[in-house]
């Protein structure tokens, strides 16, 4: 029950982090420093997911097609997927990586739907960055600040020819990765990478299902 709370939050405060410019193309984030991204994407996001009827409302081809075009250009996907998957990722072939990426994304996607519609009352401050100019991997830490007490908020960014990019972010005191890695392993123990690329496929399946009925019922 813990875990599905800090996974939820993770996503949903994933997305509030970096998210941001969903309403608001006038404003490119700046990537040249990654504290610099963090704060812009942060509070632009909130904003943005406020006054966006469709995403409050979980419409997950909206978010699909917002993920594309505005948040993967800031993460670093592939890593993000291979640090979950392990030392499995080496053993995928080119095609089975692809997969993973495709369906961890999906999975991803399909719980920001559910956890956009409640970010609402937030706010977010950014603390001071603890990092060197030579830094090539830096952590950015963050506080969402609402009803409660205040909530952990962490991005891991690598620098790659003079760009910042988000492969990792902690939620709780659990970093994403880390939370899928030991079911990932679990799984392809089991069943192969094959195994692990079914199970993500009938879960994303079921989660489409699910999220159709909803619109229906709210439609009715």
């Amino acid at each position: 029950m813990i875990a599905s709370k800090r996974l939820f939050l993770i996503c949903g405060f994933l997305s509030a982090g970096v998210m941001a410019a969903l309403s608001l193309p006038a404003h490119a984030a700046d990537a040249s420093a990654p504290d610099l991204l963090i704060r812009q994407l942060s509070l632009e996001t909130l904003e943005a997911v406020k006054s966006d009827k469709a995403i409050q409302g979980g419409d997950v081809q909206r978010i699909i097609t917002l993920v594309d075009t505005k948040v993967m250009p800031h993460v670093n996907f592939q890593r993000m997927t291979s640090s979950a998957v392990g030392r499995f990722w080496r053993q995928a072939t080119p095609e089975q990586q692809k997969r993973l990426q495709e369906e961890f994304k999906t999975l991803l996607v399909r719980t920001y739907a559910g956890a956009l519609t409640q970010v609402k009352d937030q706010s977010i401050a950014l603390k001071p960055l603890r990092a060197s100019p030579t830094d090539t991997e830096v952590v950015v830490k963050t506080e969402i600040r609402g009803k409660g007490d205040p909530i952990q908020l962490d991005y891991r960014l690598e620098n790659n020819a003079g760009v910042w990019k988000i492969y990792d972010v902690n939620v709780l005191g659990i970093w994403l990765a880390d939370q899928y890695r030991n079911s990932f392993a679990q799984e392809i123990g089991a069943n192969g990478i094959d195994g692990l690329i079914k199970t993500l496929v009938e879960k994303n399946q079921k989660a489409s299902g699910a999220n159709t009925a909803n619109a229906s019922g709210a439609k009715a």
